[in-house]
């Protein structure tokens, strides 16, 4: 029998998986055009031969199966960096990793002809990593502190936003808007090439990263507590910075800025079942999931025929879930 730990983890992880499993099947049948749910399982299944085939299994499901992917990216990204950091209001934006891979890709959008789309979420990685490593170079002093990566950070976002508007302003006026929308957040036109890229970075890095969650137990508790029981503290959080620059950095390069996840779903991950990395990860990658897919047929629904992108919803709920971060620190 379990116990009622184990049972209501279990219960948790079923209700997020039907949840995840109910939005999904919303997305394929609501739209522009409306697809019945009969015709939505038999496309699943094979075996609809209707029209609507090619809406559902070309044009709907990549998006949903993208919006799934890249929710659970980034809030593991999130969940990865307010573990090390011991910082609750940390996440790929802070340490200027979104920015990094924000300028690597407007960069090749502006000064590479003919180039192909594929490419974008390696150079965001590629991007990404680069940020990363000048902020840890930058907060190194006999060893990284978690207050050194924070301060340098949030100057590196600053000076990659800059860098990034000089970017969108001396290129081609023609880039303009389409660098425009990539920047606001959107999985709008994805296809099966795009996950094709992004998920062997999610199946590789989320698994990887639970292996460390002990790890990130330890570091919870203090870097003395860490050292006294015997963890490696700068290898193993290098090596967790640099599985969330993986995750945040793929996730950017198919989608663009989709803020405010990294921050969000870690937090309710913890309300729910408690303060294990163990659990945290996994639970975050369901709800990060969750979130995208509301804020994606949100986006889809409520102007149309105007499809909004994802990252405006993101960041109208993330932004006052923020102040009420600080809000709620200020008082304890």
């Amino acid at each position: 029998m379990l116990n009622p730990r184990t049972a209501k983890h279990t219960f948790m992880f079923i209700a997020l998986a039907f949840i995840i499993a109910a939005l999904s099947l919303l997305s394929l049948s609501v739209g522009g055009v409306s697809v019945p749910l009969k015709e939505v399982l038999a496309s699943l299944a094979g075996r609809n031969a209707e029209a609507s085939d090619l809406i559902i299994m070309q044009f709907r499901l990549p998006r949903i199966t993208a919006a799934i992917l890249i929710g659970a990216a980034l809030a593991v990204a999130g969940a990865l960096l307010q573990g090390v950091i011991r910082n609750p209001l940390a996440s790929p934006d802070l340490l200027g990793v979104t920015g990094g891979a924000s300028v690597a890709v407007v960069a090749f959008m502006t000064f590479v002809t003919g180039y192909s789309i594929h490419w974008i979420p390696f150079i965001a990685i590629g991007g990404a990593l680069i940020a990363a490593i000048i902020n840890y170079v930058f907060a190194w002093k006999k060893g990284v502190s978690p207050f050194r990566l924070v301060l340098i950070g949030i100057g590196i976002s600053t000076a990659m936003g800059a860098l990034t508007t000089f970017l969108l302003i001396s290129g081609p006026a023609y880039l303009a808007a389409q660098v425009l929308n990539w920047m606001t957040g959107s999985i709008y036109g994805t296809n099966w090439s795009y996950i094709k890229v992004l998920w062997p970075w999610v199946a590789i890095f989320i698994p990887l990263s639970l292996g460390l969650a002990k790890e990130l137990n330890v570091q919870s508790l203090g870097e003395d507590v860490a050292r006294g029981l015997g963890s490696r503290l700068q290898l193993s959080r290098m090596i967790l910075l640099f599985y969330s620059v993986a995750l945040a950095g793929a996730a950017v390069g198919v989608a663009g800025t989709i803020s405010f996840i990294g921050l969000m779903a870690p937090h309710i991950s913890r309300r729910l079942i408690g303060n294990s990395y163990k659990m945290i990860i996994p639970v975050s990658a369901l709800i990060g999931a969750i979130i995208l897919l509301l804020a994606d047929l949100a986006g889809r629904m409520l102007f149309q025929p105007l499809d909004i992108p994802a990252g405006v919803f993101t960041a109208g709920i993330g932004a006052p879930f923020f102040m009420y971060l600080l809000f709620k620190r200020k008082k304890a």
